[in-house]
């Protein structure tokens, strides 16, 4: 199998008034096609950090932030399948009758994703559409052209809802949108968020980003769909899977401190 490699990582800068602990999600998950090297953790000044796994399945990375300036960082070395996620048209819905019980989940509205207040308009726009990947995808065509990318178009208390009727957002308000659609359709969806390089596609102008994106339950797997970009990519690394955002915040912070700086990294190595 050819393999690309994409150096990966994040560095936050904050400032606390008192010591403040702070969960992080920024490692990659475990990943059968995928392999991590020389994974390193920094801190200034020093920090204990403890690793735990959540109730997804998700890396987590505790620790406490001492009161002042701090920064908090991890960096690895990915290498990655050089293909793009898988795709199949004809992979079909299930009723919700026949879909497994872990995924049932993944139908009810969450924090963010609310397909009780979505579910008239997602069955008046695509409830009439041949049911299974096509339809999925015709929710993602949707959601890309509603929206308007713009930083600082949405809040964290924005929700799908919220987005959908301001005509923008950001790539998380995007999936929140389109997983609403998704499970009002009794489609099971959920949020995947990580790292995503500009690999055979043209760089992004904006600064480097996490990046969020949806998996859907047809036939008897997940898929992959991205309604921000609305094609399928090389290079994701998944960081984490939930119900919405708030269940893979990057950074959980038990207090207020200042998120003074966040610098994320994800790019091809080459040579």
């Amino acid at each position: 199998m050819l393999t690309r490699r994409i150096q990966v990582g994040c560095e936050f800068t904050y400032v606390a008034v008192i010591d403040t602990p702070v969960i992080f999600q920024v490692r990659p998950g475990d990943d059968a096609l995928i392999t991590l090297q020389g994974e390193k953790w920094s801190s200034e000044p020093s920090m204990i950090i403890h690793g735990y796994t959540d109730l997804y399945g998700n890396p987590c990375a505790r620790a406490i932030l001492p009161a002042g300036r701090s920064s908090f960082g991890y960096h690895a070395l990915a290498t990655v399948p050089n293909a793009t996620e898988d795709a199949n048209e004809d992979a079909p819905e299930l009723p919700p009758e026949a879909l497994p019980d872990e995924v049932l989940l993944y139908t009810l509205p969450s924090r963010y994703c609310l397909p009780d207040v979505l579910g008239n308009e997602a069955w008046s726009r695509f409830g009439a559409l041949d049911r299974g990947y096509r339809r999925v995808q015709a929710v993602c065509s949707y959601v890309h052209d509603h929206l308007q990318f713009e930083y600082g178009s949405s809040t964290a208390f924005s929700t799908a809802a919220d987005v959908n009727a301001a005509g923008r957002g950001v790539c998380r308000d995007f999936t929140h949108l389109a997983i609403s659609f998704c499970r009002a359709l009794n489609i099971p969806a959920r949020y995947v968020f990580g790292y995503l390089p500009d690999m055979d596609v043209p760089p992004d102008p904006a600064p480097m980003d996490f990046a969020a994106w949806m998996e859907v339950w047809l036939g008897d797997r997940w898929w992959t769909f991205d309604p921000r970009n609305n094609a399928r990519r090389k290079g994701r690394i998944v960081i984490g899977r939930g119900r919405d955002a708030s269940d893979v915040a990057m950074a959980t912070t038990f207090g207020g401190p200042l998120l003074e700086t966040m610098v994320v990294q994800a790019e091809e190595v080459t040579g």
